[in-house]
Formats: structure tokens, sequence, C-alpha cells
């Protein structure tokens, strides 16, 4: 496994005080990571630019679905990656998960690896954020037909093959869902690796409010009725 033909692909928005030490634990292992600043207000992209990242960057916040959509064309465009890992900059991700599910992704041949807190281990997530998550399991199950224990979170593998049939046109969080339907859609191979999320009072004051998961529904919603 050549760590040096994967792209580590970090959206980040505002993540000055901790995409430093996300940034230095990734460069440990993978030579290349590219953080995605979606149009922030403080020192995010110095910062990782400083912790040896390579910064794309946004002149407005268009949402982090817009920003992996200008990580994957980047890698596509300007990379001979042969896999790209999807990685939040809050630090709830381990890059010792990352690892595991890239090394699944080449042994096993499959398109896209799904990280799973199903099925491993997540500290720190409020009953209220595991509720919503629930009703967004059960409406991309409903909606995909992929037998998923887990979806929205961002740790991902995806191949080469995979990033040029995930056109995604949501710029928000509805990008996840979205992401999970090309997969079906595209009828791309898949699998699901346990891994590990904690969820710090800095990353749980920076996530998405409950209250959001209905903005998620209805982009999706009026996405399927304008492909309709």
């Amino acid at each position: 496994m050549d760590l040096g033909r994967c792209a580590v692909l970090v959206p980040m928005y505002n993540e000055a005080t901790v995409v430093g030490a996300v940034v230095a634990d990734l460069r440990q292992h993978f030579p290349h990571v590219i953080c995605v600043d979606d149009g922030s207000t403080d020192d995010s992209a110095e910062v990782a630019r400083r912790y040896g990242a390579v910064v794309l960057a946004h002149p407005l916040n268009l949402g982090q679905g817009a920003a992996l959509r200008t990580g994957f064309d980047f890698v596509l465009g300007h990379t001979d990656a042969t896999h790209v890992v999807t990685f939040d900059a809050d630090g709830q991700h381990d890059v010792a998960d990352a690892l595991s599910m890239l090394a699944v992704a080449h042994e096993e041949g499959v398109d896209v690896v799904l990280g799973s807190r199903r099925r491993g281990v997540d500290v720190g997530q409020s009953w209220a954020r595991r509720q919503v998550l629930r009703l967004g399991l059960h409406y991309t199950r409903w909606t995909t037909g992929l037998d998923l224990t887990d979806t929205h979170n961002g740790l991902r593998v995806l191949s080469r093959r995979a990033l040029g049939r995930l056109p995604l046109r949501q710029c928000g969080m509805a990008h996840a869902s979205e992401l999970e339907r090309l997969v079906a859609q595209q009828q791309l191979s898949w699998c699901e690796h346990p891994m590990s999320i904690t969820y710090s009072a800095y990353s749980r004051a920076k996530g998405q409010s409950s209250a959001n998961a209905f903005n998620i529904v209805y982009d999706l919603l009026a996405a399927r009725l304008d492909a309709s």
C-alpha cells in the first residue's frame, strides 16, 4: 500500500484552533494532505499550510459538499492519487482508522469504504444527535437501498474510479446522503468498516445542530423532485 498515492482531503471552516494538530497527525503517515478552506474568517488556511497541507480556498462559505467537490476535482485534475480519504478538520477522527480503511480498500479492491460508528466506538455523542442520526440512517436506507449501519460520517475512503462517478450537487451537509445515493446509483462496490469517533466539547459546539437535520431533508427532497 503506497501512501504516496493517497490524498487526504480535509474540508475546513474556521478550524484554526484545531486543524494544525489534525494536519500534523495526518502528515506523520500521509505525504499528501489537502485542506479545502471553505471561506474561513480565521487563520485556518495559514495554520494548515504551516503544518504541511496544500490549501485550496473558497472566497465564500459554500458548504462542506462544495468543499469536497473542489477537492475531488483537484485530485482528479492535478494528482495521480489512486485513493482519497475524506477526514474531518475538528479532531473527531482517528488517523489509525483512516489507515485501516485504506488497507481494506486496497486488499478487497472496493471503490468505497465508509466508516461506521455503529460498528466501532463513539464517545461523547449527545442523545439528541444520536436520534437525528438514527432518523437520517432510516432515510438513507430507504432512498438508496444500501444496508448501512451509519450515515453522515465524514471518514471515507474513495477510489479514483469512484471520484469520477460521484458528481456531488449538494453544497451543504446533505452531500453525505447524496454521496451514498450515488454509490448505489453508480453501482460502486462498497463496504463499511468500524471506526472510533470522539465528540469533544469543541466538536460538539462546532457540529451541525439537530434542527439542521430538517434542512438536510428539505435539500434532499427538493433535489429528488428537481431530478424527476
